[in-house]
């Protein structure tokens, strides 16, 4: 567009004028982004019409207002890469393959400022290298650009690299960053950046001032904990050895700071994942003879990575015999947590591990199974996912392993185990369930049976209805947990065959487990009803009725209510009730007979009113 026909279209619209410079720019040849058709290239504008000619990847010759574009189209610089791309193929391709940091400063370049979000970069890397071939590069480049002193690197994804106007090396930023911070914290983990760069000749000589500073932090700091401390310790011993000084004469040592097996639990949950492997061969140096139950009893409680390190970790070291001993046993005692079992399903094919978990893949195991992940679903304060559950769900062949040994009568109750878990949503029931009847079509009658249970509907009021949810909400989230952690305090006591209160808490857990499933059972069943569908010519749910009680011959009023709304002392009483059930559908003049117990009574129905006339 000429200015001539910029400044026509302004006057004809003058809510353009904002946009005249974006308007100008929009010349024949200047490429541009659209935010749906993507990349193009303005062909020509045509005045008699006032329409711009663009040519789009997939839409040629596509004719657009202008005034559209100026809110839809960005026009880009000519030293943009996507218009490099089409201009200098052969440079950028042999930028993308040979020199990333350097297309990194090029496509900064095009920026204001020099600035770009990583966001604003990847977009535009994805688009010059295709999706597929964007990630691998990008992993690669960031590494690239990481170690170039002109870009500086944000912290944060939602922060800008930007080109520097003064070169600054990796080291020098590391270390500036490092004296300007008075952060122990922070200290040891630039401390551990440097480590990585402390080769090089313009770091040396700050060395003796930086283990000076972290050997400080790691002694005196009151902003680190037990972990961070440990960890702080290791980086500090990592940077004596560079400096030539010897680890030892620094305190507190490593091996001090795990000396009380007590607080290790609380320190492995916060240690960076990179170490836990060295504070395994830590304990050892530091428990030369306790350190294999020690690592056994750390397993037991262990998440994520870790319980992977801890089990490479004992058989490297010759205790895969003890460890598969103490695997039966906590299966056993259903004491097994789901990180493990997790690990167990997930290597159950493994050549490597194929003598520690050959015979533990059977029924019990999915017993032990279903246990952890409604113990999860019910310690979980939110819906996060369960990946005990998920592994569950998503291998195929788990549930035939698992059932490979089992009779019919143990597939059944492992059946009805996943009906009542809580871990699981109902269609995921339903698919693990299907895998369950392709082995033992026999179960079919489970899900049979749960359909006919669900099909007799109880009519409750809501005041009713409240208080049974509450009911369960109280077994779910505080008795069930209170029980678990009464569970959990009794096994510390030694020998479950002798220990009394582990016991009772075990018998405690199965009276809770059951009214929480027959909690689940009636609440699933449950209509709330404000009882207005009652009829005053014959009896319902919702009735008033007066009797006339055959023995004494005289009247008694009742009202008919809800499953749940018994109240004796004030005549109200459920429609379930031998009395109640006795009385619905009849009308007045008729008689019942209601046996209650040994005892028999014939009532005359005088007349029926509504139970909702009278609120």
């Amino acid at each position: 567009m000429t200015p001539e026909a910029v400044s026509s279209l302004i006057a004809k619209n003058p809510s353009l004028k904002t946009a005249k410079a974006k308007l100008e720019a929009m010349k024949t040849g200047a490429y541009c982004v659209h935010r749906s058709w993507g990349f193009g290239q303005i062909q020509s504008y045509d005045e008699a019409s006032h329409r711009l000619i663009i040519d789009f990847a997939t839409k040629k010759g596509q004719s657009m207002d202008p005034t559209f574009c100026a809110t839809t189209l960005d026009v880009l610089p000519g030293n943009h890469l996507l218009v490099r791309k089409v201009t200098e193929p052969a440079v950028i391709n042999k930028l993308i393959a040979e020199n990333p940091a350097q297309l990194v400063i090029e496509a900064l370049a095009a920026y204001p400022n020099n600035a770009a979000t990583a966001i604003e970069l990847e977009i535009v890397f994805a688009q010059v290298l295709g999706e597929e071939k964007f990630k691998k590069w990008w992993a690669t480049a960031k590494k690239a650009v990481a170690k170039d002193p002109r870009i500086a690197v944000p912290v944060k994804k939602t922060e800008c690299y930007f080109l520097r106007d003064i070169p600054v090396s990796t080291e020098d930023e590391l270390t500036e960053s490092f004296n300007s911070t008075r952060s122990a914290r922070r200290r040891i983990l630039l401390a551990e950046k440097l480590v990585d760069t402390a080769g090089k000749q313009e770091i040396k000589a700050d060395l003796p001032t930086i283990l000076t500073a972290v050997t400080e932090a790691v002694k005196t700091s009151n902003q680190l904990d037990s972990a961070e401390r440990l960890y702080g310790a290791s980086v500090r011993d990592r940077l004596a050895k560079l400096a030539g000084v010897d680890a030892s004469t620094l305190e507190p040592s490593q091996a001090s700071l795990v000396s009380n097996v007590r607080d290790l639990p609380g320190i492995v949950e916060k240690l960076p994942v990179q170490f836990q492997s060295d504070f395994l061969e830590l304990l050892k140096e530091a428990h030369p003879l306790e350190h294999r139950d020690i690592i056994i009893n750390l397993l037991k409680v262990s998440q994520g990575k870790f319980t992977t390190e801890c089990i490479n970790f004992l058989i490297e070291n010759g205790h895969g015999e003890e460890l598969s001993t103490t695997f039966k046993r906590w299966m056993a005692e259903q004491n097994l947590r789901a990180p493990v079992l997790h690990w167990i399903v997930k290597n159950r094919h493994s050549k490597k591990f194929s003598k520690l978990l050959g015979d533990m893949i059977s029924p019990r195991l999915f017993s032990a199974i279903f246990y952890a992940i409604d113990y999860e679903a019910l310690q979980a304060a939110s819906a996060r996912r369960i990946p005990l559950g998920d592994a569950l769900s998503e291998d195929a062949e788990l549930i035939p392993d698992l059932l490979a040994s089992a009779n019919g009568e143990t597939a059944r109750d492992l059946a009805n185990a996943l009906l009542l878990n809580q871990g699981f949503e109902d269609l995921t029931k339903k698919s693990l369930l299907a895998r369950f009847i392709k082995l033992f079509p026999a179960i079919q009658s489970v899900i049979a049976g749960e359909g006919d249970s669900k099909e007799e509907q109880l009519l409750v009021s809501r005041e009713s209805y409240e208080r049974k949810r509450e009911e369960y909400e109280t077994i779910v989230s505080k008795k069930i947990p209170d029980n678990s952690k009464a569970i959990a305090t009794a096994r510390e006591h030694g020998d479950l065959k002798e220990n009394s209160e582990y016991k009772m808490a075990k018998q405690d857990q199965t009276v809770l487990m059951a009214q929480k499933g027959q909690l689940e059972k009636d609440l699933s069943r449950a209509r709330i009803s404000d009882f207005k569908e009652a009829s005053v010519d014959q009896v319902g749910v919702g009735s008033v009725v007066e009797l006339t009680v055959a023995s004494t011959k005289k009247s008694v009023r009742y009202t008919i209510l809800g499953a749940w709304d018994s109240v004796p002392d004030k005549n109200i009483v459920s429609y379930k009730t031998p009395l109640g059930q006795a009385l619905l559908g009849k009308k007045p003049g008729e008689t019942v007979k209601v046996k209650i117990g040994r005892d028999e009574e014939t009532y005359t129905l005088s007349s029926i009113a509504r139970y909702a006339d009278s609120l």
